[in-house]
C-alpha cells in the first residue's frame, strides 16, 4: 500500500420545501464529503454535522483534517475507534474506510460486515412540524407510503396527531418529538399516541430529563434517539427506553454501529436505524446496518430537491441496496 491521499468537501444540497422539527426550520442540508486515495481506488463517506452535538460544519472538517497524517500512512478502521470520539467527522472516515476496502478487495461491503446480500427495505417518509392542516395533506399526498414519521414537539401537537390519523387511517405511524415533551405531561401523550395506533415514539423528553422512563408504564414503544450515541450508556438506555435509534454520525461510523446493533438486540432493544437528512451517500453504509432492524428510517433523499448521481433507487417507501458506483 502506497500513501494515502485525503480530501474534504462540503456542499449544500437543497431541502424539498423547508423542513422543521421542534428546535427549528432549515432550506438545506450541508454535508461533509471524505475522499481517502489510494492508488487507483478511491472511497467516500458523508456526514451531517448536528448543533444539537456541538458540532458544526467547520469543527468537523477540522477534526477530520486532523487525522489526515494517520489516514495517510494507514489508519484503519479498528484503530480509527481509539483515536477519534463517536460523532459525525468519525462517520465519515470511517465510511470511506470501508468503501475504500470494498473497492480494494472487490468484495461489497455489505459481505465485509457479514451478509452475503442486501435485502430491501421499507422506510419511513417524514412529516416536518408544521400546521395540522398542512401536515394532513402531505400525509395524504404521502400516499405510496405505508410507513410515515412524524415530527412533534410543540404546542398543537394533538391537533397534528388527529389530523394526520384522519387523513391517513390506513398508515403505521412513528411519532418524534425531538425532546420537545415535558415529563408532567408525557402520560397524556402517551395516551395520545395509544389512541392513534402510534408504533413508536421518539425521544419524547429532553436527554436530561429520560429517567422517569424507567418508572412510566407505556403501550406504545419508546425509542431513544438524543439519548443514545453508541455502546457507552447502552445499560441506561436499556433501563429507560424499548428501543435505541441508530444513526451512523452518532455512532461515528458504520464499525460503531453494527457493534451497537448486535449488543441491543442481545439485550432485547429493538432497533430502529435513522438518519440526519444527507445524500444517498450518508445512507447508503446505514442500509447495511438496517438489515433485520424493527424500524427503518432513511428518507434523507426523499426530503431533498435533488440527490447525487446515482443515488438510492426508492420505489415509495422501498429502498433497494446502494449501486456499487454509489458506494460499497
Amino acid at each position: 500500500m502506497g500513501k494515502r491521499s485525503i480530501s474534504v468537501e462540503i456542499s449544500q444540497w437543497p431541502i424539498r420545501g423547508h423542513f422543521a422539527i421542534s428546535r427549528g426550520a432549515r432550506t438545506e442540508a450541508t454535508v461533509v464529503e471524505v475522499t481517502i486515495v489510494d492508488g487507483p481506488h478511491r472511497g467516500h463517506g458523508e456526514c451531517v454535522p448536528y448543533a444539537r452535538y456541538d458540532e458544526t460544519v467547520e469543527s468537523v472538517r477540522d477534526a477530520i483534517l486532523a487525522h489526515s497524517d494517520a489516514l495517510e500512512t494507514g489508519l484503519d478502521r479498528v484503530a480509527l475507534q481509539a483515536v477519534m470520539p463517536p460523532g459525525a467527522a468519525r462517520n465519515a472516515i470511517d465510511c470511506a474506510l470501508w468503501d475504500l476496502h470494498a473497492k480494494q478487495s472487490g468484495t461489497s461491503a455489505a459481505q465485509l460486515a457479514g451478509f452475503e446480500s442486501l435485502e430491501r427495505l421499507e422506510t419511513a417518509f417524514t412529516i416536518g412540524i408544521d400546521d395540522p392542516e398542512t401536515m394532513a395533506r402531505k400525509a395524504s399526498e404521502a400516499s405510496q407510503h405505508g410507513l410515515l414519521k412524524i415530527k412533534l414537539g410543540a404546542e398543537g401537537d394533538l391537533a397534528r396527531l388527529t389530523a394526520i390519523r384522519e387523513a391517513r387511517p390506513d398508515v403505521r405511524l412513528i411519532v418524534d418529538a425531538n425532546e420537545g415533551w415535558q415529563p408532567d405531561a408525557l402520560p397524556h401523550w402517551l395516551a395520545a399516541c395509544k389512541e392513534a395506533r402510534v408504533s413508536l415514539v421518539e425521544q419524547p423528553l429532553p436527554a436530561a430529563q429520560d429517567a422517569i422512563l424507567e418508572d412510566t408504564p407505556r403501550d406504545v414503544i419508546i425509542c431513544a434517539d438524543e439519548s443514545a450515541h453508541d455502546r457507552s450508556n447502552l445499560e441506561t438506555v436499556r433501563a429507560r427506553y424499548d428501543a435505541i435509534n441508530i444513526k451512523l454520525d452518532k455512532t461515528g461510523g458504520l464499525t460503531e454501529a453494527l457493534a451497537l446493533a448486535r449488543e441491543a438486540r442481545a439485550m432485547d432493544l429493538k432497533i430502529m436505524v435513522g438518519c440526519m437528512v444527507g445524500t444517498s451517500l450518508a445512507m447508503a453504509p446505514a442500509l447495511i446496518a438496517a438489515q433485520g432492524a424493527d424500524f427503518v428510517d432513511l428518507d434523507g433523499p426523499l426530503l431533498l430537491a435533488r440527490d447525487r448521481d446515482p443515488g438510492l433507487a426508492y420505489d415509495g417507501g422501498i429502498v433497494a441496496p446502494p449501486p456499487p458506483e454509489l458506494w460499497g
